[in-house]
């Protein structure tokens, strides 16, 4: 876990810029709340990160700029950070990442690099792309990046007397790992709950199986979310602090989408939907306890939501 005396440094480095954002029930009830991180002003919980990480760096580690490897929102994050800092930023994107999310990368400054996937998560793997100078600021492994996470943790210790269970959607584990350990050093008795998209569940696979498995990986939708594979180094951050995982339909997916959107008025992408996805199956099959949702991002193309509102499963 990530200590609590970094994530309060975290908070004091970034809390002139990232917004404190709304904790409000979902609908009127009462027993699931909504962390809506899309009210950022990148639209995701990544900024949090983004900043820490960049404004814990030193000059010398940033003279020849930043550099990451995101499908989107980290790039946002990074990007807006760089650009604050007055260094250029890199972005290594996959060809797949959604319009809606390059053009704001490019909007804050940010040079994009567009590659296939599989090049993609490799950069991703190694913290590194041949020919592209910088620091690469990890959009999941990154101690900072973590520390800046669980800034969202200690708001919700803040803001919300009791609940029981905190849902997160997991893509590589930083926003888990970060959130679980601030929550998990002031209220050790929370449970910390995950949801993938069904179609690219890694850490589902690896919970059920004691240990990371192959799975059949489909792209989708829910591009902020979920994976073909679990990162090295974040498997045994998993077993530390997740106690419950969930492999959402896509289906029910863009359901929590448009609930979201009638009942509280709030767009979101699939990633952002998960966790009320999630939460909504939790209550079905009768878990009656108060939980927290965390509504990680609202980047999507208009098109795509669009599409959603009118029923479908993009």
């Amino acid at each position: 876990m990530i200590a609590l005396d970094e994530i309060r440094r975290a908070r004091e480095r970034i809390a002139d810029t990232v917004v404190r954002t709304p904790l409000v029930r979902f609908g009127v009830n009462a027993d699931i709340w909504l962390k809506l991180e899309n009210f950022q002003p990148i639209g995701s919980f990544k900024l949090r990160g983004a900043l820490s990480a960049i404004r814990a760096a030193s000059a010398s580690e940033l003279k020849h700029g930043v550099v990451t490897a995101s499908a989107g929102n980290m790039a946002q994050g990074v990007a807006w950070a760089a650009r604050e800092a007055g260094v250029p930023a890199r972005i290594i994107v996959p060809e797949s990442a959604p319009r809606a999310k390059v053009e704001a990368i490019e909007e804050y400054g940010g040079e994009v690099i567009s590659v296939p996937h599989e090049v993609w998560w490799q950069a991703m793997v190694e913290r590194r792309y041949e020919g592209v100078e910088g620091l690469f600021v990890h959009p999941v492994e990154d101690e900072e990046v973590m520390a800046g996470n669980g800034t969202i943790g200690l708001e919700l210790v803040e803001d919300l007397d009791g609940f029981d269970t905190v849902i997160i959607p997991w893509g590589g584990g930083g926003l888990t790992t970060g959130i679980a350990s601030a929550v998990k050093a002031l209220r050790p008795d929370v449970r910390i709950a995950t949801a993938e998209p069904e179609t690219a569940a890694p850490l589902h696979a690896a919970l059920h199986a004691g240990e990371p498995v192959e799975i059949d990986y489909r792209p989708s939708f829910v591009d902020g979310a979920g994976g073909r594979a679990l990162l090295p180094t974040m498997w045994d951050r998993a077993r530390e602090v997740v106690d419950e995982s969930y492999a959402i339909p896509l289906a029910d997916v863009a359901a929590a989408m448009r609930l979201l959107a009638t009942r509280n008025h709030v767009v979101t992408e699939g990633a952002g939907a998960l966790a009320l996805a999630a939460a909504l199956r939790r209550h079905g099959l009768g878990t009656e306890d108060r939980c927290v949702c965390i509504v990680s991002g609202g980047n999507i193309d208009s098109a795509v939501f669009a599409r959603v509102l009118l029923g479908e499963t993009p």
